[in-house]
């Protein structure tokens, strides 16, 4: 009994150790408020998410705050302290907090300061479980399980196809599910609350190839949730291969030969990946060359077409490419020379291009040489200025680097080319020569030249001067000084009489430095008659031109004799008039002729 005694004044000690004392008011005194919880956890319940606790208040006085404190089985810490009056109400979010036992107790201050007594449950437990995801899946998978971006899981679906996604928690008080971040435009609408079908069949018409990440979300009704994530992929769309090329070499004389290449180059342009290369010689039937894209073949001597294509992990097998191998035993078919015009006028290198072709192997651009020379007349089998062939960089495209060209006038650039296929064949060009020409070319300008009339009365210096307008040109400017001449001769002369020179003008260094010079002249007619009249451009062929044709430019003139035409002194008749006349003495010819009528003089 003695034992018994003693073991209650130890319960009693350890409660009164662990229970604070009642609050003790500012006044002293206690109020006569009593708080109880109208709505809180009973002895033993479970409690899980949001747990909504209410208060109720009874006594003559007025409650203004109100402190709710948790007690984890050590120590007791303040939830919250409400204010504001009835109803007194605070959302309790319980997974804040560890699951385990716990108690509750509530006590406030009146209006005059004086706290209430204090009021709390008994134990109660907070269980809160968050849903465990134990599958999420995606039907028709024909590579990879989505665990990863690395080990994506790959689908060939149709766009207007179906994708059908499982799915299964753990938890008992599984809510709901959604399903976000799917293939194509829209959400599958969420799986439950009530009915759960663990799964969505999901179909938008336009499930759009690429990479996705469908993200699982599972909710209880504890408001807890855990999501997952699947990394999947849709790819419809073959891959592409790379050119593939024979041998080591490209092309070999032999019927035996190695095709490699095909994986240079290549993507599935972030399709599912490449899984194989494949390899067919003409109409024959397609050969798995295996993941590294090359092949032994057996060819006959000749071209063939070798088609290729790469096939991805979902089967998906790209458009075919095709290339021409074979073997060659031919030399190279020589082309031509493309060669910019040459002149004094240029500065620095000239590109030269070599132009040949090789309807087996191709050219080997790398062994290919050409060469160059100068030459004074571009014949015979070596350069005679330059004494020796110089030889390019190697290839059919090279340069001839000559800082100035000033000096190369009239000569040759000679050239030829050795031209090497892939199979080693090999033929050199026959020399080929460029004439060097001079860069300036000085000429009438065509539009601007012109003669004030083409009849004249010679005789006199009033009506039988013409005046002659020119313009020279030049197609680059020249600062050099340049003699021009006004010359003339009888239309109807013979070979042995020559022009005569009427004029000559030089003009002074720097007047064509803008390309053209306008000139006038004047002659004047002696004698009845049609004359040529030139102007000419360096008459002694001083200057070296570019085209020396158009250095003359020619006007016709004609002197008429008029006395008999009665023109008063210092009349010219023009063209017109003279046509008029004529016309008018037709008409009198054939008005009196015809009547046996001489015409009346006039």
């Amino acid at each position: 009994m003695r034992s018994h005694m003693v073991a209650l004044i130890l319960a009693l000690l350890i409660g009164a150790a662990i229970l604070p004392p009642p609050a003790q008011s500012a006044s002293g005194r206690e109020s006569d408020i009593t708080i109880t919880f109208s709505n809180g956890p009973t002895t033993g319940q479970d409690v899980k998410g949001t747990y909504t606790l209410g208060f109720g208040e009874s006594g003559s006085s007025s409650l203004v705050n109100l402190a709710v404190e948790l007690f984890d089985g050590t120590s007791w810490s303040t939830l919250s302290t409400l204010t504001g009056g009835s109803p007194w109400t605070h959302y309790w979010d319980t997974t804040d907090h560890s699951n385990g036992s716990y108690r509750l107790r509530v006590s406030g201050v009146d209006s005059e300061g004086n706290s209430t007594a204090q009021f709390s449950t008994e134990n109660f437990t907070i269980a809160n479980q968050i849903p465990v995801i134990t599958e999420f899946t995606l039907e028709d998978v024909i590579t990879g399980d989505g665990s990863s971006p690395s080990n994506r899981a790959w689908t060939n679906t149709a766009a207007d196809g179906n994708l059908i996604f499982n799915w299964s928690a753990d938890d008992d008080d599984i809510s709901y599910a959604t399903l976000s971040n799917v293939p194509g435009p829209g959400s599958p609408t969420n799986d439950g609350p009530g009915s759960l079908e663990h799964s969505w069949n999901w179909s938008n018409g336009d499930l759009e190839e690429g990479k996705w990440s469908p993200r699982l979300t599972v909710y209880d009704d504890s408001g807890l949730s855990s999501s997952q994530t699947m990394h999947m992929g849709i790819d419809r769309s073959g891959p592409s291969a790379g050119t593939p090329s024979a041998s080591s070499s490209g092309w070999i004389d032999t019927t035996s030969v190695s095709l490699t290449g095909l994986s240079n180059g290549a993507s599935d342009n972030g399709g599912s990946g490449i899984d194989y290369y494949e390899i067919k010689i003409g109409d024959g039937e397609w050969q798995n060359a295996g993941a590294t894209g090359s092949a032994a073949l057996t060819l006959s001597e000749g071209v063939h077409t070798i088609y290729s294509r790469a096939v991805d992990r979902v089967g998906n097998a790209g458009d075919p490419t095709n290339t021409e191998i074979g073997v060659d035993l031919t030399i190279p078919l020589l082309g031509g020379w493309n060669v910019p015009e040459l002149n004094t006028s240029r500065v620095g290198a000239v590109q030269i291009d070599y132009l040949a072709a090789d309807a087996l192997s191709g050219i080997d651009e790398s062994n290919c040489l050409i060469q160059y020379g100068f030459d004074s007349d571009g014949i015979g089998s070596m350069p005679d200025i330059t004494g020796t062939w110089i030889s390019m960089n190697n290839g059919l495209t090279g340069s001839v680097g000559l800082t100035d060209w000033s000096t190369k006038s009239r000569q040759h650039l000679m050239l030829r080319a050795t031209i090497v296929d892939n199979a080693t064949n090999s033929i050199t060009s026959e020399n080929a020569a460029f004439q060097i020409l001079p860069g300036l070319d000085l000429s009438w300008n065509p539009t601007a030249m012109d003669i004030d009339r083409i009849l004249v009365r010679p005789g006199t210096s009033e009506v039988s001067t013409v005046m002659i307008s020119t313009m020279v040109t030049s197609n680059e400017a020249y600062g050099g000084a340049l003699t021009v001449t006004l010359q003339v001769a009888p239309a109807d002369r013979t070979a042995d009489v020559s022009w005569t020179t009427v004029e000559t003008r030089i003009l002074p260094a720097g007047t064509l430095s803008d390309s053209e010079e306008t000139l006038y002249w004047n002659h004047t007619v002696a004698f009845a008659g049609q004359w040529d009249l030139k102007v000419v451009i360096d008459p002694v062929d001083l200057i070296d031109e570019k085209d020396e044709g158009d250095n003359a430019h020619y006007f016709v003139v004609t002197g008429v004799n008029t006395n008999s035409l009665n023109v008063v002194p210092g009349f010219m008749p023009t063209i017109g008039l003279l046509v008029l006349a004529g016309l008018f003495v037709s008409w009198l010819t054939r008005r009196f002729g015809s009547k046996g009528v001489t015409p009346p003089p006039m």
